[in-house]
């Protein structure tokens, strides 16, 4: 059975990973009839955010505490996993991506990768195994990958001349579907950057947790 790492970024769409992106996700690894690990930093949030308002709270949560609510306990911290256990990596949006898993969110094209996604991701990458990235969380390519990395966050233009700014190549994309960089394995979706229900966002997913298993 296959076995794939799905790294998450806290709970929720405005301070973490983005809930539906990551069951979505998980149900589509399950129907596969793979086995998924969810795995999260043992760090800070950014800030935490009030799903109701829109507006920080001015608290404090740990990102792999509120990640365990999404993975329903079953989580272990990213800086413990070793990448020869996993077939295949993939990462859902959401905020926390751009703020927790790196500081894209803040600095932009100026950003850096939190070092355990780094290490994790690029070992997974080294060993020739392929990484699904979702919604936002395709601007990290560039990081993760290298220069030319291509991959996609749908159409924003501002989000993909900051891709491109950083050295990746970005490539326009609707909701239902999928960017695949063949040669390094990195499958992207746009998912909530485009979708208006989650049944758009259901419709790239399923096929980018296919094309990874695929590629495992």
């Amino acid at each position: 059975m296959k076995k794939i790492a799905v790294i998450l970024s806290g709970c929720g769409v405005y301070d973490g990973a983005e809930i539906y992106e990551s069951v979505l996700t998980l149900l589509q690894i399950a129907e596969r009839g793979a086995e998924s690990q969810c795995m999260a930093p043992n760090i800070d949030q950014m800030h935490v955010i009030n799903h109701l308002t829109g507006e920080e709270s001015g608290e404090s949560r740990n990102v792999l505490v509120e990640a365990a609510r999404l993975a329903r306990g079953e989580i272990i911290d990213l800086a413990t996993a070793n990448a020869d256990d996993y077939d295949a990596l993939i990462i859902p949006g959401g905020f926390g991506a751009a703020k927790n898993l790196s500081d894209f969110a803040v600095k932009g094209p100026e950003c850096s990768v939190n070092p355990d996604v780094v290490a994790f991701t690029q070992a997974m990458n080294k060993a020739g195994k392929p990484v699904g990235l979702i919604c936002i969380a395709p601007a990290m390519t560039p990081i993760l990958f290298g220069e030319g990395a291509t991959c996609t966050i749908g159409n924003d233009a501002d989000t993909a001349a900051a891709i491109e700014a950083m050295g990746g190549k970005h490539q326009d994309c609707c909701v239902s579907e999928i960017v695949t960089d063949e040669e390094l394995k990195v499958v992207t979706t746009p998912a909530y950057m485009l979708a208006g229900s989650i049944t758009e966002a259901a419709s790239g997913i399923r096929k980018l947790v296919d094309q990874v298993i695929e590629m495992a």
